[in-house]
This record gives C-alpha cells, structure tokens and sequence, in this order.
C-alpha cells in the first residue's frame, strides 16, 4: 500500500508503531549493550515518565555507537506482535554522533513484579514537570532487557509529536514482566498513552533468531 495522495506528498510512510507480523528472516548483528549505572533522575513530562540517563553510557550496533539518552514507559504497547497488545512497552532512547535515533522497544506481559520498576515507582513526581533527583538510588537500564536478545528491525518513526521519521527500531521479541499493580499505579497518573498502530506502506522488517 502506497497510501494517500496527502500522505505520500507529506512523505510519512514510515510511521510508528507498527503491528510486527510478517518479518523477513536475516543475517543480523547482536545487540552490544555497555550501560553503567547511574543515579536516578526522573521526570514527570505529563505524558509518561522519562528517567534521563547520565553520559557514558552506549549499545554498539551495525559498529555504530548510540549513546543511551533516556527511557520512558507507554501503556498499553504501542507496538503489537502479531496483533497481539501488551499492558506495557518501554522504549529506551539512543542518540548516535550524526544525531540518528535508535530506540530498543521492550513488551512487558503481565507476571511478577518488575524490580526495576519497584525502585522507579516509589520516587514517582506526581505532577507533571516535576523532577526528582536521588543519589542514593542506583539503577542500571541493563536489567530491563529479557535473557533472550532476538529482536525485530525497521525503520521508522518517533512516536510522539513531530513523529520524525528516520528512527531505527529494535524491538525485542520476548517480553519482560511487570504487575498488575505497576501498571494501575502508572495509568493512574497517565491513563493510556500508547499511539495508534499505523499502516505499514514502505516498512520493511527484518528479524534476528539466535538460533538462525
């Protein structure tokens, strides 16, 4: 599908998220993640919480490196995976020298408590454009990853206003877990955040399998 005529002269035919079904299965580089830990800076921005990384941390792919900026969390997913939706996705923001964006998407499915999350909820600001800023907690976006690394790739765009395209995704394929309980204390302050899934047009997904 080639889209409207208003679309194709406004040139966004790769919009994100995406609904991830067919992929097509290639020779992909893993993911080289080198993240220190850091303290906990976290931002109320009145459309989810933003924790801002200090510099120095980076994920290495392709041989480029990205300097980890930010993560942020939207509720429910905003990518699905085979039409299937999931109560949380994170997105963790990397930023590359030439300014690319790479952003590693993260499902989180229903199950046990997520730890790292335990740490971020107790210091939540509850009003928007309040910070909070603590020494003496550290956390380390490592631990958000699953075990498995596989991945799904494409290019797309930010989700959020502009909706800038040009954005590299890395969404992973097995999902983490987090509470009930987290995800009604973060709708609670948010409700749902999630943009819709957008057509496919000119999107191309690749797949990464370990076992490939």
């Amino acid at each position: 599908m080639l889209g409207t005529v208003e679309e194709r002269k406004s040139g966004k035919l790769q919009q994100s998220p995406i609904d991830i079904r067919e992929t097509k299965e290639v020779e992909l580089p893993d993911l080289r993640v080198n993240y220190n830990t850091t303290d906990l800076r976290i931002v109320n921005n009145g459309h989810t919480l933003e924790v801002i990384y200090d510099p120095g941390s980076y994920l290495i792919y392709e041989d480029r490196v990205y300097e980890l900026i930010q993560f942020h969390f939207h509720t429910p997913s905003e990518h699905l995976i085979k039409g299937r939706s999931f109560p949380m996705e994170i997105h963790i923001v990397h930023k590359g020298e030439d300014g690319e964006l790479l952003v590693v998407g993260i499902m989180m499915k229903e199950g046990k408590p997520n730890e790292l999350l335990e740490e971020l909820w107790r210091v939540l600001p509850l009003k928007d454009g309040k910070e909070k800023f603590r020494e003496d907690v550290k956390i380390n976006a490592t631990d958000l990853f699953p075990s498995n690394k596989d991945y799904y790739t494409y290019t797309g765009s930010l989700t959020t206003p502009p909706y800038t395209e040009g954005v590299r995704w890395i969404v992973m394929k097995t999902p983490t877990e987090i509470s009930k309980e987290q995800v009604n204390k973060f709708r609670s302050l948010f409700g749902e955040n999630a943009r819709d899934v957008q057509p496919l047009y000119s999107i191309v997904l690749e797949k990464k399998n370990s076992d490939s």
